[in-house]
């Protein structure tokens, strides 16, 4: 079954990360920053490995956790019920610390074909790139899913859970080269992009986000287009390589399968890179399916407005395991068909300081705190920006969805749509009010 309108509820990794394997939303952890130096659950919250492995799941993980910071290789390790536990943040960053995918590359003689680390800083644990063309079959994506295979075959006592968190499709876009070349950059579709997206960036300029080049992508933009599809080739392959593998073991129809991702990526959309304090479609919908050849309906679309946290909730339902405090609602009813499921008025994303575009960069201009709510009913998109001097005051985003899909026509002067905008504020105003007190946030590390 795919979920066509899932949402992530921050577009950043670390807290969109800890909200989904929690079920709470980033600002109730608090898990609001990028890298966090640790996440200190409250009482009574606990990641929903930690759950199942207490109800007897045997836990494994390969690739990225990124629930607290890994600037010094490896994040500091909280009761996430992993007993499996293959570290690997990024390709390259943790090498000779915690990279278990680097240690695999140096101990099977591939480490030199696939790592330039002429200008490696162990220190700072910058420096090192990937090669420019890194095979598939010794690319960190297939390691992950590699891995994955491994666990799925060990001896188990009881049923087991394994994460699979490929780094990719992340910047810097280094697909193996032969994958990138499938697809011809002067022919690929260009982000969406009008002129009006420009005066809707330069009202929330200081807000966090990188830039993009110009208005029509120039070719490097999308050379980098193509690389980012041949990494989302390479890892349709694997997924594949790992379904048949649990076909082959027998294990494919008492398996559930979920495959989704932290949040998107901007390649020149709006005039925008990478990702920031925005929520445009390419950042916050996420794709979402569940399969479980065994337990749940198949060949199903399914346009309902879903969120993130409604995972940690599902797997405690199929596992057995106790929640006592989540913003998520489990999909179970949907997905077996036993009963309507839970009806979402409203999906909620948030941006509360999550990112220090100023840390490490010391000709940045000093760190101003971005706050940011987004939330969408079935139709309209609203964006706050919170406690900012904007022209006004208070300045935001509308959007109507159904006639705007690709968000080009702001509507928030819109005297016509004030009372769409009062409407769907008050409930942002009203079910989360933001604070910008600093000891209420996690410290950076």
């Amino acid at each position: 079954m795919a979920f066509t309108r899932a949402y992530c509820q921050n577009p950043i990794c670390t807290p969109s990360r800890g909200s989904f394997l929690t079920g709470l939303y980033p600002s109730r952890i608090p898990c609001n920053i990028n890298g966090n130096a640790r996440l200190n659950l409250p009482d009574g919250v606990k990641l929903i490995t930690r759950h199942l492995a207490d109800g007897g799941y045997d836990c494994g993980l390969s690739g990225k956790l990124h629930i607290a910071s890994a600037w010094g290789g490896q994040e500091e390790r909280v009761d996430d019920g992993y007993r499996q536990f293959w570290y690997c943040h990024g390709p390259t960053q943790g090498m000779g610390v915690s990279n278990q995918y680097t240690d695999w590359l140096e101990s099977i003689g591939k480490y030199q074909d696939v790592v330039d680390d002429s200008d490696w800083d162990p220190v700072l644990q910058r420096g090192a790139k990937y090669r420019e063309n890194v095979p598939a079959e010794l690319h960190e994506t297939t390691w992950c899913c590699d891995r994955g295979i491994e666990f799925m075959n060990e001896e188990h006592d009881g049923p087991w859970l394994m994460s699979v968190n490929i780094f990719d499709p992340h910047p810097a876009y280094d697909a193996p080269r032969d994958y990138a070349e499938r697809y011809d950059p002067s022919s690929l579709p260009p982000p969406p992009f009008r002129e009006s997206d420009l005066e809707t960036q330069r009202r929330i300029a200081e807000t966090h986000v990188f830039q993009s080049g110009g208005r029509t992508p120039d070719e490097r933009e999308q050379a980098q287009k193509a690389s980012y599809y041949g990494m989302i080739e390479l890892i349709d392959e694997n997924v594949g390589r790992m379904l048949d593998e649990l076909e082959r073991t027998g294990q494919r129809e008492n398996t559930l399968v979920i495959f989704t991702s932290d949040h998107g990526n901007l390649i020149g959309d709006h005039g925008l890179q990478a990702k920031g304090c925005r929520f445009y479609e390419g950042l916050a919908r996420v794709p979402l399916i569940f399969s479980w050849p065994g337990g749940f309906r198949q060949g199903i679309v399914d346009d309902r407005l879903i969120e993130l946290t409604d995972i940690a909730p599902t797997l405690a339902e199929v596992g057995g395991a106790a929640m006592h405090r989540c913003d998520g609602q489990s999909l179970l009813p949907i997905l077996t068909g036993d009963g309507p499921g839970p009806t979402r008025e409203y999906v909620r994303c948030e941006f509360y300081d999550t990112l220090d575009m100023h840390f490490g960069k010391p000709d940045r201009p000093p760190h101003k705190p971005s706050f940011a709510t987004m939330t969408r009913d079935d139709r309209y998109k609203l964006v706050l920006y919170h406690g900012r001097d904007y022209e006004p005051v208070h300045y935001g985003e509308l959007y109507d969805m159904a006639e705007d899909p690709d968000e080009h026509v702001n509507l928030w002067d819109d005297p016509g749509h004030a009372d769409v905008r009062e409407r769907i504020r008050h409930v942002i105003e009203k079910t989360a009010p933001v604070t910008e007190d600093p000891a209420e946030r996690i410290g950076r590390f």
